[in-house]
């Protein structure tokens, strides 16, 4: 018998489990049981951050339709395809796919049963799609496979290379074949940026929150009427918001001229800016008018493939970025032309044949689209949609806060409207660019500058925040909250100071010069982002101590770049080591956003070729090869 021990049993480690289940007919024979250990101290299938337990005010910022755990048809996978329910067809049809394990909550029972297709879910109903999600992936285990769950934590692995491997747990020790690290989001220290304003509130006794995960957020220290700083714009900053509002007793009013906020008394005060200034763009709540375009067009294989046979260090936006740029405006324009024709001036034919010969930066480009789209409203600017603050100047914060409330409305408006369904077809797109970015972020030829300033900080932010903001509802309810004076925006290029003589905080932008705000709470709404350097799971921390993993470090003449994450093979996710000198381990593998993978999504929109699935399909495969002993397994030992 061989044993298999996965550590970390949320969605990615659920995925995991599924896709092993789908393969192990062809890879795994009947006279070779598997063993696996699922280690998680958090319920299987939801894990950590989407758990039952945590407040019903927190949201996914998918819709239901948008949310599935299975491959489909679109899948390019080598193992076999298992089609499987969205969250809202799961919900839908609960005699088909059994009652819901969370029948002893009445309200996420009536929050499934009412559930639409186009509904935001709380986190708390996600939580009950990936319970049965993972029942579903144990039941199609073959008989020959097992599965034992842990509600525990792995504090250390150890093991020789070619020798069972150790799992250390609180109270026992598992013996493996191999292990797999399905960690899922993970904390760090908090990093040393923030190091000099934690001392400063803790010098003064004021309140100050690095950045943590919305659901394990403590926020009782900020007291009702306190002046408190948000530093961040996103997701994380919608989660804490509603918890700082609604949370605290608030509540929300349809009346005859729009939505109003009702305000308990025990609201702080919030400041909020950015680097932008503005909120994340929402998400739209329509489906496309017109054809799916067929994407990729421009950054395909091919096109890759042309781009990594150049001779040289490549550069994230000079080599390939433009191509990407191209797609996601094939995808806007294909939408535009298709769907909305009146407010287009060249046939579509004529159009492509110009799109598909000019570069996207290209005068010429710019001039075509120019002719074929009258409207300004209806082109994309990638720059402008960047930094829509940029080089605005107002008067005073009056001026400020009427700018960001009209601003805001007419981006809810937008993403509301199915007249602007192009930015969909935009959005779409963007998906599509993941088919071919993990090849080009594991291709070696990025320079670490690129990597560091190109890739990490800015393609990933700007990605959040054109394609993975809130739901439309979440910006309608921030104009409530600025209605109602709880809410005030400091506009783009954040500042904040710390006033030793007061013991306070003191933050301004750049949209009204000038302008300066005081508050005694600071919080740094941004999302975690796990570094191994500083990580505070026991099991990398210990690895990471005795060397048998290493963090990414990307190099070059010029610049060195550490990314905090864990350097996996990218074919088969085969954690390396530096004790094989930088090679694979053959007993060791790692799946998620903890790894050079980048992948954080371990759900995602149906009919999309999500790489996470990707990822968990040759993951399994190589994984069951493995402990089959079959003669490709052992070679690539």
């Amino acid at each position: 018998m061989s044993t298999l021990v996965i550590v970390g049993a949320g969605p990615r480690g659920t995925g995991l489990l599924e896709r092993i289940a789908a393969n192990a007919a062809e890879l795994l024979p009947a006279d070779r049981p598997l063993e696996i250990h699922l280690v998680d101290p958090y319920p299987p299938g939801a894990g950590r951050i989407w758990r039952r337990d945590q407040s019903p005010l927190l949201r996914m910022n998918s819709m239901a339709e948008d949310v599935t755990m299975f491959t489909d048809e679109r899948s390019a996978i080598d193992g076999p395809v298992r089609p499987g329910p969205s969250m809202a067809e799961w919900a839908a049809r609960p005699e088909e796919f059994e009652p819901f394990r969370e029948a002893d909550d009445p309200a996420i029972r009536e929050e499934l049963r009412t559930l639409a297709p186009t509904d935001f879910p709380t986190r708390r109903a996600q939580s009950a799609y990936l319970d049965w999600v993972f029942r579903r992936a144990v039941a199609d285990l073959p008989p020959h496979v097992t599965v034992t769950v842990h509600r525990d934590t792995a504090r250390r692995i150890e093991g020789p290379v070619d020798g069972p491997q150790s799992v250390h747990l609180g109270d026992r020790v598992l013996t493996a074949d191999h292990v797999a690290l399905t960690l899922g989001h993970l904390d760090s220290a908090p990093h040393p940026r923030y190091a000099a304003d934690a001392e400063f509130a803790a010098r003064h006794g004021r309140f100050h929150l690095p950045p943590a995960f919305s659901a394990d957020a403590d926020l009782d220290g900020i007291a009702p009427g306190e002046h408190v700083v948000l530093r961040g714009f996103g997701l994380a900053f919608v989660d804490l918001v509603a918890l700082l509002t609604e949370g605290r007793g608030g509540r929300f009013e349809e009346t005859p001229t729009g939505l109003v906020y009702r305000a308990s008394g025990r609201e702080p005060v919030i400041h909020v800016g950015s680097r932008r200034g503005v909120p994340y763009h929402s998400k739209t709540d329509y489906a496309l008018q017109g054809p799916r375009a067929p994407l990729p067009r421009y950054f395909d294989a091919a096109a890759v493939d042309a781009v990594l046979e150049r001779p040289g260090p490549l550069e994230f936006r000079r080599d390939f970025w433009p191509l990407m740029a191209k797609d996601i405006g094939f995808g806007h324009y294909h939408e535009l032309f298709h769907a909305h024709p009146e407010r287009t001036a060249l046939p579509w034919a004529e159009f492509l044949a110009g799109y598909d010969a000019y570069g996207w930066y290209s005068p010429e480009l710019s001039g075509l689209i120019d002719r074929a789209v009258p409207d300004p409203a209806d082109r994309l600017d990638f720059e402008q949609l960047d930094h829509p603050l940029a080089g605005l100047e107002l008067g005073s914060a009056q001026d400020l806060q009427d700018h960001l409330r009209r601003y805001i409305a007419a981006d809810a408006g937008r993403r509301a409207d199915p007249a602007h369904s192009a930015d969909l077809g935009a959005f779409l797109a963007v998906l599509s660019l993941f088919v071919q970015l993990p090849r080009v972020l594991s291709s070696g030829r990025l320079t670490a500058r690129s990597v560091a300033e190109e890739v990490d900080e800015w393609f990933f932010g700007f990605f959040s925040y054109v394609a993975s903001g809130p739901p439309g509802f979440r910006l309608r309810q921030l104009l409530a909250l600025s209605e109602a004076g709880v809410v005030r925006f400091l506009g783009a290029g954040i500042r904040v100071e710390r006033d030793e003589s007061t013991g306070t905080w003191r933050a301004s932008g750049t949209t009204v010069p000038g302008h300066t705000v005081t508050a005694t709470a600071l919080v740094e709404a941004y999302l975690p982002k796990h570094d191994l350097t500083r990580t505070r799971d026991p099991l990398l921390r210990d690895l990471h101590g005795a060397g048998r993993i290493v963090e990414e470090v990307v190099a070059d003449a010029e610049h060195t770049h550490r990314s905090g994450l864990v350097t996996v093979r990218p074919g088969d996710s085969r954690v390396l080591d530096p004790a094989l000198d930088g090679g694979a381990h053959p007993r060791r593998t790692a799946l998620g956003p903890h790894t050079t993978h980048r992948s954080a999504a371990a759900f995602a929109r149906p009919r999309t070729d999500a790489p996470g699935f990707r990822q968990n399909d040759a993951a399994a495969r190589a994984l069951l090869r493995a402990l089959a002993g079959t003669p490709a397994a052992l070679a690539g030992r």
